[in-house]
C-alpha cells in the first residue's frame, strides 16, 4: 500500500455505510451498508419494477441515484475511489448483521438484489450487454451436475483464475458478481489474485509475447458468434503498470511459443501464494477492477442439493 492509500488500512464510517480492509488481504476493501440504508433505499424505488429497468435503461441511473441519495451522495464518490485507486480496485459489498438477518429466499428479495446490483454498477460505470442472458445482466444457478460447455457452472472443478471480457470487442473494466441464493453449498468461495501481487509477473509481463495478438474465442454458450485478437497485456496504465486481459478457457494459441507461453502463465498463476479465498454471503456482491485483478472459484463439495443462483455484471467506467 502506498501512503495516499493509507486510510484503506483502516475502518472509515460515512453516512449509512462503512468502509474497512478485508481481514486476509487489505487491498480488498469491505462495503457495508446499514440496514437503514437498505430500507430507505427500498422506499425510493418502490415503484420501480425489475421489468421497468430493463425495458428503460434511464431508470437504471435514477436507482443509482436512490442508493446515493439514501448514503446523502457519499456512496458513489468512496465507490470509485476505491476502484480506480489501483492500490485496492475492488470491494466487497454487503448489508449489516441486521439486514443480513432479513433476507429471504423469495422472488422479491431476489428483485431486489437485482435493483441493488444494477444501483452498484450504474455509480462506477456502465454495464455491457450480457449475450449469455440477454440483458445487462446475466443470471445462472450452479447445481451439482451440469454438462455446461464453459467452467462457469460446474460446481466440482476449481474455475482457475481469469479476467473477463478476453472474447468480446467491448471494453470490459469491471466486473460485479452478487450471490442472489444457495443451498447445501459446502466451499465454493471465490479467488482473487491482483496483478501487482502475483510473484511471477515481471517474468511474464516482460516476456516476448507478452505483447503479441493472441485469439480468443468463446463456445456457443456465450452467444458472442466472432473470435478477436488481443495481447495478454494489451494496455497500460497512467502510471505505466500493466493491465491484463486473460482466460485459459478461451485462448486459441496459432503456434507451440503462444501455446507454451499461455499454459506456462496458467500454472503460475495457479500455484501462487498470494491468491486469496472471499466468502460471499448470500444478498452480497463482490466488485473487481477487471484488468487489475483476476478473479475465479474455487470447487464446491459434492451434494445432491447443491444449488447456488448468481447474478453478473460486466461494463467500463464512465468516469
Amino acid at each position: 500500500m502506498t501512503i495516499a492509500s493509507a486510510n484503506y488500512l483502516k475502518t472509515q464510517e460515512f453516512s449509512g455505510f462503512t468502509v474497512a480492509p478485508h481481514s486476509v488481504n487489505a487491498r480488498l476493501q469491505v462495503v457495508t451498508l446499514a440496514k437503514h440504508t437498505l430500507d430507505r433505499f427500498v422506499d425510493l424505488t418502490a415503484n420501480w419494477s425489475v421489468q421497468s429497468i430493463e425495458y428503460k435503461p434511464f431508470l437504471r441511473f435514477a436507482v443509482a441515484d436512490a442508493l446515493d441519495k439514501s448514503c446523502d451522495y457519499q456512496l458513489g464518490k468512496m465507490l470509485n475511489q476505491i476502484m480506480l485507486d489501483r492500490t485496492t480496485g475492488a470491494f466487497l459489498l454487503e448489508g449489516d448483521e441486521q439486514a443480513q438477518a432479513q433476507f429471504e429466499d423469495t422472488d422479491e428479495q431476489r428483485d431486489f438484489f437485482v435493483k441493488l446490483s444494477t444501483a452498484i454498477s450504474h455509480l462506477i460505470g456502465l454495464p455491457n450487454f450480457d449475450a449469455m442472458y440477454g440483458k445487462f445482466y446475466a443470471r445462472f444457478t450452479v447445481r451439482n451436475e451440469d454438462n455446461s460447455d464453459s467452467y462457469l457452472r460446474q460446481a466440482h472443478r476449481r474455475m482457475e483464475l481469469h479476467n473477463d471480457g478476453t472474447y468480446v470487442n467491448e471494453r470490459t473494466d469491471f466486473v460485479l458478481m452478487m450471490k442472489m441464493d444457495e443451498k447445501n453449498m459446502e466451499m465454493g468461495d471465490s479467488l482473487l489474485l491482483h496483478v501487482d501481487e502475483w510473484q511471477d509477473l515481471e517474468r511474464f509481463y516482460h516476456h516476448p509475447m507478452a505483447k503479441q495478438n493472441i485469439v480468443w474465442s468463446a463456445p456457443p454458450s456465450k452467444n458472442i458468434g466472432y473470435s478477436i485478437e488481443h495481447p495478454v497485456f494489451f494496455e497500460e496504465d497512467s502510471e505505466g503498470k500493466p493491465h491484463m486481459l486473460f482466460i485459459d478457457q478461451f485462448a486459441q494459441p496459432q503456434n507451440m511459443q503462444q501455446g507454451l507461453y499461455l499454459y506456462e502463465m496458467g500454472e503460475s498463476l495457479e500455484n501462487d501464494t498470494n491468491c486469496f479465498n472471499v466468502r460471499v454471503q448470500v444478498g452480497a456482491m463482490l466488485v473487481v477492477h477487471n484488468h487489475r485483478w483476476l478473479h475465479g472459484r474455487d470447487k464446491f463439495v459434492s451434494n445432491p442439493g447443491l444449488t447456488r443462483e448468481l447474478l453478473r455484471q460486466r461494463g467500463h467506467f464512465t468516469r
